[in-house]
């Protein structure tokens, strides 16, 4: 197969988007430091890359962060390069696969993980990031926002004006949304 790989900006403009015409992970899986990319032959060797500050990875991309100072017109091609060859030798993205967890929960919890799920993950993937259910208390959300999400600033926008909102509407127990800080 004959990998081709083209990029996207994101809403945060130290993270650019990487996408390949091959499935890379079911799910995603977010590498935030160069330690936590040890199970991670994929991220590990992106983070060889001076130049590299965060890496995660969702079904057909990784979304690269750039340290302070980098210029994207300068690393473009080596990154976009690199992720071809990688994916071209099938350099792995996770040594273990992750498993699919079963929502749990009360019955808004699993209401709201389904929303989160179906409607908000597609959505926050097509920017590069990732949403993560943490908890439901006393009518107030958590989630955890990663990949290019992480930092951005029209990630609260998001958070307050679209997943807020969203799940008020569907889910009358929700009175707010919040984001965990990283």
């Amino acid at each position: 197969m004959n990998i081709n790989v083209y990029t996207e900006s994101t809403p945060n403009p130290a993270t650019m988007k990487f996408i390949v015409n091959k499935l890379l992970i079911n799910g995603s899986v977010d590498y935030a430091t160069k330690e936590s990319a040890e199970k991670s032959p994929f991220a590990k060797e992106l983070y060889k890359f001076s130049f590299v500050n965060g890496v995660f990875f969702a079904s057909n991309f990784v979304t690269v962060t750039k340290t302070e100072g980098s210029d994207w017109d300068d690393i473009l091609p080596i990154l976009k390069e690199f992720v071809k060859g990688a994916v071209e030798s099938e350099l792995k993205v996770q040594l273990e696969e992750q498993v699919e967890v079963d929502f749990e929960g009360t019955d808004a919890e699993v209401k709201i993980q389904q929303i989160l799920q179906d409607y908000v993950r597609p959505a926050v993937e097509q920017d590069g990031g990732a949403i993560t259910y943490k908890s439901f208390n006393e009518g107030v959300v958590t989630v955890e926002l990663r990949g290019s999400c992480s930092g951005c600033p029209s990630s609260t926008v998001t958070l307050k004006a679209g997943i807020e909102n969203l799940l008020k509407r569907m889910v009358p127990e929700v009175t707010e949304v919040v984001s965990e800080a990283l």
